[in-house]
């Protein structure tokens, strides 16, 4: 998709307010697209892409401040989380 102007930079803004949380675990995360349907597409990566709670740190955090700041994005998808 092509980037609304100002789009990418409110996201990384928004994503900026909760990497401190996901750094002090030894994660973070990491856009891979944005689709024409406003879905965000992100990657979860170090410790945040092989644990556990992640789902949970997907939806109540990175999802949470996403559609905070961005209420556009109809959804926030991690492309490497399997739900078990």
């Amino acid at each position: 998709m092509k980037w609304k102007t100002g789009l990418r930079e409110r996201i990384e803004f928004a994503l900026d307010t909760i990497r401190p949380y996901l750094e002090a675990d030894g994660g973070n995360v990491r856009i891979v697209e944005l689709t024409e349907d406003l879905v965000l597409k992100i990657e979860m990566t170090g410790n945040c892409g092989s644990c556990p709670m992640s789902s949970m740190t997907l939806k109540a955090g990175v999802e949470e401040a996403i559609m905070r700041a961005i209420p556009e994005i109809i959804r926030v998808e991690a492309v490497n989380l399997t739900v078990v």
